[in-house]
């Protein structure tokens, strides 16, 4: 059930988006339907997320995969050269064609894979709506290639205005790259008549940008963004991620070591007050582009959310639907139903998407989380908020 205060979220985005909005609705309900009366099985996923590769060009302080602690650096390199083939997608691809899934590009930076275009080509001839994660860097040189795919959204992380971003991405200059890709993006838009892709940016609150939250939406106007989503920082304790992780190996002999990416020795240096005022601030401007903040919790919520490890919303269900919507595939072809609890229900190198994804380790992993409601680490992910 969707909080009262984010049905207009919803809505917005479903004015912007109509054809996208109904389909996602349509295949969300099924896989509700399926959560609900069913102990394991589900319907076809809403989305799917390819991880073209686990490479990337940046070293983003807050990230779990290649931020200060993230789980990406314990890579060998022999792990870091894996990667999807495009037979391997097109393989995927047209097996998932009938439910038309949105295929999300993602990584790592996807623009690093060198046929990510080909990629989005295959999923566009398929009938299915394509975005693309990227960070930015490497989107002026993409920008001509991105639009002649057809892809749909790209979803950019913006961290602040110019200072504040490069220095969290950890590389001068990276914001002007954003920047000048963006303006070649629009540039072409223009000269073609397109409405696509769509430009929402994301950012993270962090120590060194919640401050300055009000410089980010004149940051994402400035790239031409339909959209800024703030979203909360995911972070957890040694103490919280050692309890996660003696339960999971319990129940299904595995380790979440790419939950180790997000811990912290201590809480964030972010003062929740001041926060709740600059996020009341900022969302109540009145501006050209759709603010909000996700997940989108209340003022006491927020100030609990900064202030423990072990945190559990008020106004939102407490468990998590996410396996029954969304599928994630990685490099070496393992499909899991989270993207960061490492446990892979099959292989597309092996298998195709159907048989794997009501397998008998997916019904297992869906039944446990049925039964659990959400493991230590799950409120303090995105995704426990989504559905």
């Amino acid at each position: 059930m969707i909080p009262r205060r984010n049905i207009i979220r919803s809505i917005k985005k479903a004015f912007t988006q109509p054809r996208y909005a109904v389909s996602a609705f349509y295949k969300r309900l099924k896989s509700f339907l399926t959560y609900k009366f069913y102990s394991g099985y589900s319907a076809y996923p809403e989305t799917i997320s390819l991880f073209l590769t686990y490479r990337c060009n940046l070293r983003c302080k807050m990230c779990g995969q290649w931020g200060m602690m993230g789980s990406s650096h314990e890579y060998s390199q022999e792990e870091l050269k894996q990667h999807l083939s495009l037979n391997d997608i097109e393989r995927l691809l047209n097996d998932v064609k009938r439910f038309k899934p949105n295929i999300t590009l993602f990584g790592g930076e996807p623009l690093l894979y060198k046929d990510w275009q080909e990629a989005a080509r295959m999923a566009k001839g398929r009938g299915m709506r394509c975005n693309i994660i990227t960070n930015g860097i490497l989107l002026e040189k993409a920008a001509d290639a991105i639009v002649d795919a057809g892809v749909d959204e790209i979803i950019f992380s913006l961290d602040g205005p110019r200072d504040i971003h490069d220095e969290i991405r950890g590389a001068k200059g990276t914001y002007d790259k954003a920047l000048a890709g963006f303006k070649r993006i629009s540039e072409l838009k223009t000269k073609k008549g397109l409405k696509k892709p769509i430009v929402n940016i994301s950012t993270a609150i962090f120590e060194t940008n919640y401050e300055r939250l009000d410089e980010v939406v004149k940051s994402a106007e400035e790239m031409g963004a339909s959209s800024i989503t703030f979203h909360h920082l995911i972070f957890i304790g040694k103490e919280t991620y050692a309890r996660h992780d003696k339960i999971f190996q319990n129940r299904f002999s595995c380790s979440s070591p790419d939950w180790a990416g997000f811990i912290r020795d201590g809480l964030p240096k972010i003062e929740p007050e001041k926060l709740i005022e600059i996020l009341n601030k900022v969302k109540s401007t009145k501006g050209i582009i759709d603010i909000s903040v996700y997940p989108n919790l209340m003022d006491d919520e927020i100030k609990k959310y900064y202030t423990t490890f072990d945190f559990l919303p008020d106004t939102y269900k407490k468990r998590c639907m996410s396996p029954w919507m969304v599928a994630y595939i990685f490099p070496d072809g393992s499909v899991r139903p989270c993207q960061s609890l490492n446990y892979g229900i099959g292989n597309v190198k092996e298998k195709g998407f159907l048989d794997i994804w009501n397998s008998k380790e997916a019904l297992k992993f869906r039944g446990v989380l049925k039964t659990d409601k959400y493991f230590p680490v799950c409120p303090k992910c995105t995704e426990f908020y989504r559905f």
